[in-house]
């Protein structure tokens, strides 16, 4: 067609359907935003909660080697929880990921919680001597948990930054995202059960041998999951799931082995802490294996390509 001067007259514009991602930096659970893009307050945020995530750690540290058994393996098991919650609240920030900001809060919760329980326990000489490190931990986990879901309530851009406007594509990075939460919770619920089996009493030495291998197959079932999502190795996922079979079993046969031996000892905590943890351990499976089988599906529908090729990362 042709204008009222005889000129050509201009082709309409096309939608603009391509990823705002170059500005971010690859990782290998997706891209992250830079630092500098970060408002001045979420920087002092993020600074401000790692300090608090670091002290909390030495305290922890400091304590385990004061205390008797049962509270050892609480104090361990809490220390496993923080040190995750500094990866929870870097990627929650970095990547606008909510589900992690999530169990970051709920982590904070529960280490408050514990605060609280052990300073009404303590006599009252000793309680003016940690009045001071009580009020801090109370005061800089309130902080941390009201900002963090301040940030759980605002807009997250990112499966639009990565995957452009198509809605598809945006569901599969939102998708991609909960398999790498869940399968960062499935490993830390592992690891807190691998504390729990070696220090319950009725557990035999083969048990605490087995409880120990554990640990490194969790690893290597997550190193497994992450190589499977990545490359889109449909194999890969298949081999994840298989490595689940056993470790389900297992954790079946000692829920029946702590109910069998329940009330043998002269407390209870441990063992209604690991079936409790189980019980969240088995709920976290779900919702990886539910999310896994959606990101199996999307296999080869464009996503990897989007959220590394362009860096040049990723060999096809």
């Amino acid at each position: 067609m042709e204008g009222t001067d005889g000129s050509p007259a201009a082709a309409p514009a096309l939608p603009n359907l391509t990823p705002r991602h170059r500005q971010l930096i690859p990782t290998p659970c997706g891209p992250i935003k830079p630092w500098s893009e970060l408002s001045f307050p979420v920087k002092i945020y993020f600074c401000v909660t790692i300090l608090s995530l670091l002290s909390v750690i030495g305290l922890t540290i400091e304590t385990l080697v004061q205390q008797a058994e049962e509270d050892f393996t609480v104090s361990l098991i809490q220390l496993v929880g923080v040190v995750f919650c500094v990866y929870y609240v870097t990627r929650g920030i970095l990547q606008e990921n909510r589900q992690e900001l999530i169990v970051f809060v709920l982590s904070i919760l529960l280490v408050m919680f514990r605060s609280i329980v052990n300073f009404t326990v303590l006599s009252a000489e000793e309680k003016p001597k940690l009045l001071a490190r009580f009020i801090l931990i109370l005061l800089v986990g309130s902080f941390d948990v009201i900002c963090a879901i301040i940030l759980i309530q605002s807009q997250s851009m990112m499966a639009f930054r990565v995957g452009g406007a198509l809605e598809s594509l945006q569901s599969q990075y939102f998708m991609l995202n909960l398999c790498f939460s869940m399968l960062t919770f499935d490993l830390q619920a592992q690891l807190c059960l691998c504390v729990l089996l070696i220090s319950l009493h009725e557990m035999t030495l083969l048990h605490n041998i087995i409880s120990a291998t554990g640990i490194l197959w969790a690893c290597l079932k997550v190193t497994v999951s992450i190589i499977a999502i990545l490359k889109e190795l449909k194999p890969l996922v298949w081999i994840f799931l298989c490595q689940n079979v056993p470790e389900v079993a297992y954790l079946v046969y000692l829920l029946y082995t702590v109910i069998r031996e329940w009330g043998k000892g002269n407390s209870y905590t441990l063992e209604a802490a690991f079936i409790t943890g189980s019980c969240i351990s088995v709920a976290i499976k779900s919702v990886l294996f539910w999310a896994l089988i959606y990101v199996y599906r999307s296999f080869g529908q464009g996503l990897r390509e989007r959220m590394f090729s362009s860096y040049g990362r990723i060999d096809s």
